[in-house]
């Protein structure tokens, strides 16, 4: 079956579980932080076309329900590039939660700290990103679909979406620092050559996924919030070697601080 033809049966999928205009990726150690009442869900092997995640940390489930009163999909885990899929696999649920109709995507990870002043924990807001995977999952015929050629990506993570998670953040006391996160394509964990480089460029964070997701969320005309834990710092900045167990130990202690900022900026979202 053409590309295309399995975005339209996974929406269709999708829109059995409901009609939520708003979605959020989990990612690493993160599935368990916004239970939905009257959660309907699918596995990812229960939607045409979604491929599964391999890696430890990421449930691989859609689940569509109420929170706050507002409708919301729930992805659970995600797909990786390093997993050995490309990338227009990678963006595939993206795509089809866009043609089943829905406009806000909010994006979370698991990042390496860069920038001098983030610690393991912090929840730091994504102003812009580096694509340091120099590929792009919009390559090939365009999806007219979707959206057009040539998408604009000078505002890639909504400024308006950006200023209300600030306000969310500082009404319940959470602290939300900010910065800009440059996805390395991974397993590997980058030296500290890279780190260095990477920081003269502007890179404020690290990490193996996101971009791709927020590439075709934009193209689609979706709108874009992300939100990075750190949970370690990057190679070079301390001389603890890196391992994917602490990544997910510190995202689990952070969780339900991220957990308790979605739930009630989501309510708030501005949906049509």
């Amino acid at each position: 079956m053409e590309y295309l033809a399995r975005l339209k049966e996974a929406a269709k999928a999708i829109r059995e579980l409901g009609s939520p205009k708003a979605a959020v990726i989990l990612g690493s150690g993160l599935s368990g932080i916004l239970p939905l009442s009257a959660e309907r869900k699918k596995v990812f092997t229960e939607i045409p076309g979604f491929p599964k995640p391999t890696v430890e940390g990421h449930v691989g489930e859609v689940a569509v329900g109420k929170l706050g009163g507002r409708e919301v999909l729930v992805q659970r885990g995600r797909i990786h590039y390093y997993e050995g899929y490309e990338l227009s696999e990678v963006v595939f649920p993206v795509r089809a939660y866009a043609l089943a109709g829905v406009k806000v995507l909010i994006v979370t990870n698991a990042a390496g700290g860069i920038r001098h002043g983030f610690f393991p924990g912090d929840l730091v807001l994504i102003s812009d990103h580096i694509n340091f995977l120099c590929q792009n999952p919009l390559r090939g015929p365009n999806l007219e679909e979707l959206g057009p050629r040539f998408p604009d990506m000078s505002q890639a993570y909504d400024p308006e979406l950006r200023s209300l998670a600030r306000e969310v953040a500082w009404e319940l006391g959470i602290v939300l620092k900010e910065g800009v996160y440059l996805m390395a394509p991974g397993p590997s964990y980058e030296t500290p050559a890279e780190i260095r480089a990477f920081r003269a460029w502007g890179a404020d964070l690290v990490g193996m996924s996101t971009v791709p997701e927020v590439i075709a969320a934009r193209h689609a005309g979706m709108r874009v919030l992300g939100i990075s834990v750190v949970t370690n710092f990057a190679a070079g900045v301390s001389e603890k070697p890196l391992s994917h167990e602490e990544v997910l130990q510190v995202t689990r202690e952070r969780a339900a601080e991220l957990g308790r900022l979605l739930s009630a900026l989501i309510p708030r979202l501005p949906l049509p």
